[in-house]
């Protein structure tokens, strides 16, 4: 649903689905988000922003809202640090899935994979921070190349 004005348009999507609490209750529509935007770090602060402004229209808990922003920034940076050599041109693809019961944030790239950065020494601690302020999380190799992040953030008082 969105325009190819530039190069550095937002694209994304809004998908609407449907789900039934296991209790009879009456059917919940939820939609996912999708962005895709290049791999600069200037389009971090614009994926935090729009994540979060949905998250809240969801009335998420802002405690997890803020968790969910920290660690998809950390995310979309270790993407624009690690992903991409520095004359590739790449994206950034986050999906936002909510349900009842809890958010789950897709990132992934089409980037080389998991590897050490050329700007620092050694290991991150992206993905021990990510560990932390999420309830779960999963690195895969994505189906079309580069790496996929799925992190979950359950609901406070939902089990």
């Amino acid at each position: 649903m969105g325009s190819d004005m530039t190069s550095h348009s937002l694209r994304g999507s809004a998908r609407e689905t449907h789900r039934f609490r296991r209790s009879g209750r009456p059917r919940v529509a939820m939609s996912d988000v999708r962005l895709t935007l290049p791999a600069h770090p200037e389009n971090i602060p614009v994926i935090r922003h729009v994540l979060g402004a949905f998250a809240e229209a969801l009335r998420l808990p802002p405690d997890m809202v803020e968790d969910m922003r920290l660690a998809v920034a950390e995310a979309c940076t270790n993407v624009v640090r690690r992903a991409y050599d520095d004359d590739e041109v790449g994206s950034i693809d986050v999906v936002m899935q909510p349900s009842p019961e809890r958010l789950q944030v897709i990132v992934s790239d089409r980037g080389r994979g998991m590897g050490p950065s050329p700007d620092v020494g050694g290991p991150g601690l992206g993905l021990p921070l990510i560990a932390a302020l999420s309830d779960s999380l999963e690195l895969e190799e994505a189906p079309m190349g580069g790496n996929r992040l799925r992190m979950s953030f359950t609901r406070l008082g939902v089990v």
